[in-house]
C-alpha cells in the first residue's frame, strides 16, 4: 500500500514531506499548463501572424487546427512516456516531460513570422506545437501517478486533487502573464513583438519547475516493484493483456476523459471564443471576465477531490456530467446577455435570414469567397450573428440579406453592416449595458461544473489500474480523450457555427459528449475511492 511505503523505505531514503510532494508536482504542472495554454489564448493573433489567409475566419480556424495538433499527439506522447514511467521511474519521466516542454514553449517565442519567412514559419510554429503534445502526453500521468502513490488512505482524492487545480492554475497564470503585457504595452507593440515575452517567459518557469523536482526520490510504489522484481518489462503489451484491462481502459476513455475534458475546454476556451466572437467583446476585458470568474471557482477543484475521498468518486462525477447538460445552454445564454443585451435584442426582434445559392463554393478555409453567397457568410460568421438559413435561386452564386423588414440583395459590405446598424445591431458590445456580474457567474459556474467532474479524476484514473501498468493504462485512455474529444473542441466548435449560423450551435458538440459519458460511467464505471493501491 501506498501508505505503508511512504512511511518505511527500505533503501534507506528519507522520505519527502507531503507539500514538497504536492508542491514539487503541481507546479510543475502549473508551468506546464501554462506553456500548453499560453498558444490557445493567443490564437486568433498568432492565426494573423503565422498563416496566409486574408479571411480572418479562416485564419482563426487554422490557428486553432495547429492547437488541436498538439493534443492530437498527446496519446502518442503517452505511450513513449507511459512505457519510460512503469520501466525506468515516475520521476525522471515527468523530468524529461517538462524540459522538452518548456523548451519547445520557448523557442515558439523565437519564430519567425509568415511574413519574414513565408510557409517556413507555419511548419515551425505546428512542429513545435507537437512537441508540446508530446511532452505533454506524458506529464500528467506521472505527477498524478507521484502525487497518488504518496498519499495516505481516504486523502487520495485531496491531494490529487492539486494536480487538477494545477491545471487551472496553469491557464490563470496564462491569462495573467498575457494581461499584464497587453497593458504594459500598446497595442501595435504587443502584435508586432510583445506577444513573445509570455513564450520567452516559460525558462524562468522551466528553471523554477527543475529545481523543485531534482529534490524529490522515486515514488515509494514503484521502488518496492523494482525491489521485488515485478517491474513490467513491456508495459504496452502487459497493458493490453493484462485481465480487463482493455476495458478499463474504454471507460476511462469514454466515460471519464472524453466527458470531462470537453466540460473543462467549454469552460475555458468556449467561452473565451464565445465572448470575443458572438458577444463581441473585447480581448482583454474578455480575459479579464475569464480571469475572475474561474479564480472565484478555482478553489472547488480541491473541494470536490476532498469530498470525493467521503462521498465516493462516482456519484460527484455523474452528479457534474448530469448538471452541465441541465445549464450548459442557459449558462451561455446568461454569458451573451450580461456582455451584450443590444445584440440579444436585435437577435429576438429583428432576426437575419441569409438567402444563398444552394450549390454555393463556400469554404470556411478559403482566404478570399469568390461569390456573392460566400461573401455574405464569411461576412456573418466573422461579426458572429446568428441566422437562418433560406435558398436563392441555385446556380448563381447569390445572396440576399433579410434582417427584419430589411433586405438587401446581393453582397455589399457597406449595405449589410447599414442593415444591421439600423436593426440594432451592435458591432461591439456597449460598456453601458453591460451586466458584468451576470457575464463573472456563468463563468464561474461552467469552471465549478468543470471541477465537479476534473477534480477528482487523477485518483479516478490511478485507482483503476495496477501499479507494474499504471503509467501507460492511465494515460492512454487519458490523453486520446483529451486531445480528441478535448482538444479539437475549439475548432470544431467554431466549424459547427460558421456551417450552421447559429452562435450557440456548437455546443452541442459537449452536450453530445457529455451525454455519452454519462451512459458509459453510470453502467461500467466502478467504485474506486475505498480501493487501496497495490
Amino acid at each position: 500500500m501506498a501508505t505503508a511505503a511512504a512511511q518505511s523505505d527500505t533503501s534507506g531514503h528519507k522520505p519527502p514531506s507531503d507539500k514538497l510532494v504536492i508542491t514539487a508536482s503541481a507546479l510543475g504542472t502549473v508551468f506546464e499548463w501554462y506553456d500548453f495554454f499560453l498558444y490557445g489564448i493567443l490564437a486568433a493573433l498568432l492565426g494573423r501572424l503565422f498563416f496566409p489567409a486574408d479571411n480572418p475566419t479562416a485564419a482563426t480556424l487554422a490557428s486553432l487546427a495547429a492547437f488541436g495538433a498538439g493534443f492530437g499527439v498527446r496519446p502518442l506522447g503517452a505511450l513513449l512516456f507511459g512505457w519510460f514511467g512503469d520501466r525506468v521511474g515516475r520521476k525522471y519521466t515527468f523530468l524529461i516531460t517538462i524540459t522538452l516542454m518548456g523548451g519547445a514553449t520557448a523557442a515558439i517565442g523565437f519564430l519567425p513570422t509568415y511574413a519574414s519567412a513565408g510557409i517556413l514559419a507555419p511548419a515551425l510554429l505546428v512542429s513545435l506545437r507537437l512537441l508540446q503534445g508530446l511532452a505533454l502526453g506524458g506529464e500528467y500521468g506521472g505527477a498524478a501517478i507521484y502525487v497518488a502513490e504518496h498519499a495516505p488512505e481516504g486523502k487520495r482524492g485531496q491531494y490529487t486533487s492539486w494536480i487538477q487545480v494545477s491545471v487551472v492554475g496553469g491557464f490563470l497564470l496564462c491569462l495573467f502573464v498575457v494581461l499584464a503585457c497587453r497593458f504594459a504595452l500598446t497595442p501595435e507593440q504587443f502584435d508586432a513583438w510583445g506577444w513573445r515575452i509570455p513564450f520567452l517567459a516559460s525558462l524562468v518557469m522551466l528553471a523554477i519547475s527543475l529545481y523543485i523536482r531534482m529534490k524529490l526520490q522515486e515514488s515509494p510504489v514503484f521502488r518496492e516493484m523494482k525491489a521485488a522484481g515485478t517491474v513490467s518489462r513491456n508495459p504496452f503489451k502487459d497493458s493490453l493483456t493484462y485481465p480487463g484491462n482493455v476495458k478499463r481502459v474504454m471507460v476511462a476513455l469514454f466515460g471519464v476523459a472524453a466527458g470531462l475534458t470537453v466540460i473543462y475546454y467549454t469552460s475555458q476556451f468556449g467561452t473565451l471564443y464565445f465572448l470575443q466572437g458572438t458577444a463581441r467583446v473585447g480581448e482583454t476585458e474578455a480575459l479579464l471576465y475569464m480571469a475572475v470568474g474561474a479564480c472565484i471557482a478555482a478553489p472547488l477543484y480541491v473541494g470536490f477531490g476532498a469530498l470525493s475521498d467521503r462521498v465516493g468518486r462516482k456519484r460527484l462525477l455523474l452528479i457534474g456530467y448530469a448538471l452541465t447538460l441541465a445549464l450548459l445552454f442557459p449558462l451561455f445564454h446568461m454569458m451573451a446577455d450580461g456582455a451584450n443585451p443590444a445584440l440579444a435584442r436585435a437577435t429576438a426582434s429583428a432576426p437575419v435570414t441569409l438567402g444563398v445559392d444552394p450549390d454555393c463554393n463556400y469554404s470556411v478555409f478559403a482566404p478570399k469567397q469568390g461569390q456573392d453567397c460566400g461573401k455574405a457568410l464569411a461576412f456573418l460568421a466573422k461579426r458572429g450573428i446568428s441566422y437562418a438559413k433560406a435558398d436563392v435561386a441555385p446556380g448563381t452564386g447569390g445572396a440576399a440579406l433579410q434582417v427584419g423588414t430589411q433586405r438587401v440583395e446581393g453582397f455589399d459590405e457597406k449595405a449589410y453592416v447599414a442593415a444591421l446598424a439600423s436593426a440594432g445591431y451592435p458591432d461591439k458590445a456597449d460598456p453601458a449595458q453591460k451586466q458584468r456580474w451576470k457575464i463573472i457567474l456563468a463563468v464561474a459556474v461552467m469552471v465549478a461544473l468543470s471541477a465537479m467532474t476534473y477534480g477528482q479524476v487523477a485518483a479516478i484514473m490511478v485507482e483503476l489500474f495496477p501499479a507494474r501498468i499504471r503509467y501507460t493504462s492511465m494515460s492512454v485512455p487519458y490523453h486520446i480523450g483529451t486531445g480528441y474529444f478535448g482538444g479539437f473542441l475549439p475548432f470544431i466548435s467554431q466549424y459547427i457555427v460558421v456551417r450552421t449560423g447559429d452562435a450557440y450551435a456548437g455546443l452541442w458538440y459537449t452536450m453530445a459528449v457529455v451525454a455519452m459519458a454519462l451512459v458509459v460511467s453510470a453502467i461500467w464505471l466502478p467504485e474506486t475511492y475505498r480501493k487501496p493501491l497495490d
